[in-house]
C-alpha cells in the first residue's frame, strides 16, 4: 500500500507542480468550455487525454521508444496554443459539441506529446525501484489523472460561478481565459523554439 501511495503521490505532484505549469494550462483549456451539466464530455476529453499519456509511457518504458526532449518540450506548448486556438474560434458553435469523438482523438494525440514530457520523471522512478513497473505505471498514472480531475473540478467551479453568478457569457468566458492562456504559451513557445 505505500508504494502505491508514493507512486500515486509522484503522478498526482507531477501534474501540480507549479514550476512545470504547462499540464495545468491544457487542462484549463479542456475543462474551460465546459459547465457542470457537459461533465460526460469532459471527463471523455480528460480520460482521452490520460490514455494517451499512458500510451506514450507505456512505449518509453517496454518498447523503448524515446523522442528528442528538445522535440517534446517544444511540442507540449504548440499543444495548448493550437488547443486555446481551437477554444477561442469554435466557442459557441453548435458544431463542437457535435463531434465528441473527434475531439477526443485529438486529446489522445495531445496526450501523447504530453506523456513524452511525463517520461523522464518515470523513467528516474522506475529505475531506482524493483516493483513491477507495470503496476508502476498504473499507479503513476492515477495520480496523475487524479490530480488533472482536481483542475477540472476547479475549472467548473470557477465556470459556475463567472458564467453563473457574474453573468459572463458562456462563450465570452471561453474565449477569454482561452486567449489569456494563449498569451502565456506564446514566450514558452519562443524559449523552447528548435530551430
Amino acid at each position: 500500500m505505500d508504494n502505491f501511495i508514493f507512486y500515486f503521490l509522484e503522478g498526482f505532484w507531477h501534474v501540480l507542480d507549479l514550476q512545470a505549469y504547462d499540464h495545468i494550462l491544457f487542462i484549463i483549456l479542456l475543462a474551460v468550455p465546459f459547465l457542470f451539466n457537459g461533465w460526460r464530455k469532459l471527463l471523455l476529453l480528460v480520460t482521452a487525454f490520460t490514455i494517451g499519456h499512458s500510451i506514450s509511457l507505456l512505449l518509453v518504458v517496454f518498447g523503448k521508444v524515446s523522442f528528442s526532449t528538445a522535440y517534446i518540450e517544444f511540442l507540449i506548448p504548440v499543444t495548448i496554443a493550437i488547443t486555446a486556438l481551437y477554444n477561442i474560434f469554435t466557442a459557441g458553435r453548435r458544431h463542437r459539441d457535435n463531434t465528441p469523438w473527434f475531439t477526443a482523438s485529438i486529446a489522445v494525440f495531445f496526450g501523447l506529446v504530453h506523456g513524452f514530457g511525463f517520461s523522464g520523471a518515470f523513467r528516474m522512478l522506475a529505475a531506482g525501484s524493483d516493483e513491477n513497473t507495470l503496476l508502476m505505471l498504473g499507479e503513476f498514472a492515477l495520480g496523475i489523472e487524479a490530480a488533472q480531475l482536481v483542475i477540472v473540478l476547479i475549472v467548473l467551479i470557477l465556470n459556475f460561478i463567472f458564467t453563473g453568478l457574474f453573468r459572463f457569457s458562456k462563450k465570452d468566458w471561453t474565449q477569454i481565459i482561452s486567449a489569456i492562456i494563449f498569451g502565456i504559451v506564446i514566450p514558452m513557445l519562443i524559449a523552447r523554439w528548435m530551430w
